[in-house]
């Protein structure tokens, strides 16, 4: 025991400071978001584009401050990664084709990450416990991975009945696209752990950089589309062979 127990950690206190600003900043990005999707087409392909650029960017220069022997490795990840940012929710919402499911997928995707977020924060802070994996993000415990699966259940379960989708095949990839875009937010925790930084910018009031808000969102859209072109018969069709089962 130290001569600190029973007070606040010093790294709580900071959180509980950033949340107001994350929560204004979540308000003003999730709403456009939403209408991007909703336009979808060209602006919606531009604005993916535009948040793929500031993902590399971010992450080159997150790799370019630190001494790694194998730099150019690292830039070429990068590029991949952000590439992913831009082609996983295009496939998704779809410029020519499947444009019926496009809109939905998205919304679908979105809900099941922001509820991810949330109530990962949430039942985290709430109920505390056991890590999750210190060694890479000191702050998640197993209470709030878990508790972010179930909001993600029933994230999932309230989009499928509002757009008539099957709901007990709709309530498993919710799941399994919580805990993707989990591993997403622990594998871009790693990345900053590795390069000695807190956040890939300062872009995002109270959020940091793109990188950090979009973690778990570019896993899951990832798998997502996989998923969905796998079942769609090719990218074509990922927006259906998503949703409808």
């Amino acid at each position: 025991m130290t001569g600190n127990a029973g007070r606040p950690d010093a790294r709580t206190d900071r959180a509980d400071d950033a949340f107001p600003v994350r929560l204004a900043s979540g308000l003003i990005l999730a709403p456009a978001a939403l209408v991007v999707a909703w336009i979808g087409g060209v602006i919606f392909a531009a604005f993916w584009g535009a948040a793929a650029v500031i993902v590399a960017w971010e992450w080159i220069n997150l790799v370019a401050r630190a001494r790694a022997r194998d730099r150019r490795l690292w830039f070429v990840a990068g590029g991949v990664y952000a590439a992913v940012a831009f082609i996983a929710p295009v496939t998704l919402r779809g410029l020519r084709s499947d444009q019926a499911y496009g809109f939905s997928a998205i919304v679908f995707l979105f809900a099941i990450v922001w509820i991810t977020d949330i109530m990962g924060y949430a039942v985290g802070r709430a109920i505390g416990g056991r890590k999750l994996w210190p060694a890479i993000s000191p702050n998640k415990t197993w209470s709030g991975a878990i508790g972010a699966v179930v909001g993600a259940l029933v994230a999932g379960l309230a989009v499928a009945a509002w757009d008539g989708m099957a709901l007990a095949p709709i309530a498993i990839l919710a799941m399994i696209l919580s805990m993707v875009a989990q591993g997403g937010d622990l594998f871009e925790s790693a990345i900053k752990r590795k390069f000695g930084a807190k956040d890939t910018s300062d872009l995002i009031p109270g959020h940091g950089g793109l990188m950090d808000r979009l973690d778990g969102f570019i896993a899951a859209a990832l798998a997502a589309a996989l998923i969905g072109a796998w079942r769609g018969g090719g990218f074509d069709g990922a927006a259906r062979g998503l949703l409808v089962w």
